[in-house]
């Protein structure tokens, strides 16, 4: 398994059996540490011998880029995370 430390603005994106791109390369992947920021992902054989992932060095940097449906969903729910919190605040102030 390989194991990345990712910048924490996109470890909500990141989850297990999701896809991410690491240096263009689509992958799965297999574990999320949300504490480490951290993920990991297998490559197999093929894979390994067809992409520039394992010529990297430990701690080299990647480019991450992570599935769009996460984003898509956050832009959907932020619409409604919105209204939730103006009815609380009116509930709220009907109660006071």
């Amino acid at each position: 398994w390989v194991v990345v430390r990712a910048p924490s603005a996109i470890m909500p994106y990141i989850v297990p059996k999701g896809f991410i791109a690491v240096d263009g390369t689509s992958l799965t992947v297999c574990d999320v540490d949300y504490s480490a920021n951290t993920f990991s992902f297998m490559l197999i054989g093929y894979t390994q011998q067809h992409v520039v992932i394992p010529q990297k060095t430990v701690g080299q940097g990647v480019n991450l880029e992570a599935d769009v449906i996460g984003k898509y969903v956050e832009r959907s729910l932020a619409g409604l995370t919105e209204r939730v919190r103006a009815l609380e605040e009116k509930l709220e102030a009907q109660s006071s």
